[in-house]
């Protein structure tokens, strides 16, 4: 559907999928959509209905009895003159009655008018009335004859798509539709639906497609290009036909969305740039670990290439000595790559890489990469994991950066603890779900901020930005998985989340 004009162009998506919004399918026992043999309601009648004959024939039996009696008695002109009075008095009565009935009726159809009018004129979105009965034979003849893939068919035969869509009708548009299309009379969007959108073969054909299949409603997202040159998203929708007689008559509606995508878009990179901002902030913290962790394999290689000179430069040169010096400063080179390497893409924005992950390994990489920052905590950690845990599917850098943050938050709630700043984190398998708990035995959180943790902007310490869980929460969703919280009975709090299991993935 839908048009503008002879230059809109329209490129078919379909509306984000939500598995909610999956049309509901109505098909009988052979598998063919129910409106192929759905009965067609029968027309209201304004017409005399059995009653109202029933009811002037009772009426008229003291007319047929006077007319037995005056062929006895010529006399009983009194109860004639009764008699047909009270033959005519019902008679008055059951066509008084039956006007009213219609008057009533025909108030309600005008009522039913005005509102329908009201709400093809002034919803506030453009509405297109439609007769699609020619491309309804097309299918009902194309399942008759055992073609279920439209898609291919009609792939397959182009000519025979364009000449349905000559067939389908544009009966009639709203005022806003008009108005949105930058015409100045609803007449110049009226009649073939080809002549409005002479290269929309993917988007018509999905029409067919969800006739075909029994589908209950249609939706589709399309990008438009007005005939004043405007680009505008557009979402179209439709509740499909039941029987045969409603495709001659099929409303559809089409939605502006363009700011709603873009607006969209502003948030997905406001998140995205939010994300890398929390990601930089974080790395100030590690700095110290950083450090470290690179200072430690340069040491290394300093001191193995000494070595290795020495033994080099005697006299009778030690080779095996000297080999292995040079193992050595491969070794701390490769360690020191792998730290810049990982630092550089915790700060970069480049996409997820989704691949089999040791969450096991994962985690200890987790906790070494700010063990300094722990160990200034006074932080114990241990990881509780059982043997045989199966790999996740997961983007490496961007879990280690949940996990990275969810110790260093756990980390702070213990700073003021006089007790023992034990920090656990817990592996479970969970049928195709692998749950990763990080318990603190700090203060917790109060029961009634539990489901605000994760909002932007909230933050459970004195200082903190409020965007670390936020964070987190974002990076897991993405992984398909979900994140929660909860206080642990004797003081603290765990955040738990989860991951796919690769093997669970197809």
């Amino acid at each position: 559907m839908a048009g503008w004009g002879h230059s809109m162009r329209q490129v078919f998506t379909l509306w984000p999928t939500d598995r909610h919004a999956v049309p509901h399918r109505n098909l009988d026992h052979n598998g063919l959509p129910d409106w192929v043999s759905n009965p067609v309601p029968g027309d209201i009648s304004t017409g005399w209905t059995r009653g109202d004959w029933l009811f002037l024939l009772i009426a008229s039996l003291p007319v047929m009895a006077l007319g037995g009696l005056i062929a006895d008695d010529p006399h009983l002109t009194i109860a004639t003159v009764l008699l047909c009075g009270l033959a005519i008095g019902l008679t008055a009565f059951a066509i008084t009655t039956h006007r009213r009935q219609i008057a009533a009726l025909q108030i309600e159809i005008d009522r039913a008018k005005r509102w329908n009018d009201t709400i093809f004129q002034r919803t506030g979105i453009s509405l297109w009335r439609e007769d699609w009965s020619h491309a309804r034979d097309a299918v009902k003849q194309l399942l008759a004859r055992g073609v279920r893939d439209m898609q291919s068919h009609f792939a397959a035969n182009p000519d025979e798509l364009r000449e349905i869509r000559r067939g389908v009708i544009i009966k009639d548009v709203n005022d806003f539709a008009v108005m949105r299309a930058g015409a100045t009379d609803k007449r110049h969007l009226l009649g073939s639906l080809d002549s409005l959108l002479p290269d929309t073969d993917q988007t018509f054909v999905q029409w067919l497609v969800a006739f075909a299949n029994g589908d209950s409603f249609y939706r589709s997202e399309t990008h438009i290009t007005l005939p004043d040159g405007r680009q505008v998203d557009t979402l179209f929708t439709a509740g499909l036909p039941r029987n045969i007689r409603e495709f001659e008559d099929i409303l559809v509606s089409d939605l502006d969305i363009t700011e709603y995508k873009a607006t969209q878009a502003r948030l997905a990179q406001a998140e995205t740039d939010l994300a890398r901002a929390v990601r930089v902030s974080t790395m100030g913290a590690l700095t110290a670990s950083i450090a470290h962790e690179v200072n430690s394999p340069l040491a290394a290689i300093i001191s193995s290439s000494d070595a290795a000179l020495r033994w080099l430069g005697r006299d009778a040169p030690d080779l095996p000595e000297a080999r292995e010096a040079i193992a050595n400063v491969l070794a701390a080179a490769t360690r020191a790559k792998a730290v810049v390497e990982q630092t550089r893409a915790l700060l970069s924005n480049e996409p997820l890489r989704i691949l089999p992950q040791d969450i096991v390994g994962l985690a200890w990489d987790s906790i070494a990469l700010i063990d300094r920052e722990l160990r200034t905590y006074g932080v114990s950690t241990h990881v509780d994991a059982p043997d045989g845990l199966p790999p996740v599917m997961a983007d490496r850098v961007n879990i280690q950066q949940v996990m990275v943050n969810l110790m260093m938050n756990a980390a702070q709630a213990m700073k003021d603890s006089t007790g023992k700043r034990d920090l656990t984190i817990m592996l479970a398998q969970d049928g195709d779900r692998l749950r990763v708990g990080v318990r603190d035995r700090g203060p917790g959180i109060p029961q009634e901020r539990l489901q605000t943790v994760f909002q932007p902007f909230y933050s459970t310490r004195e200082g903190g930005m409020g965007m670390g869980l936020a964070i987190c929460k974002s990076c897991v969703e993405a992984h398909g998985g979900r994140i929660w919280a909860s206080n642990v009975t004797g003081g603290g709090t765990e955040i738990r989340f989860d991951l796919p299991i690769a093997a669970a993935i197809p």
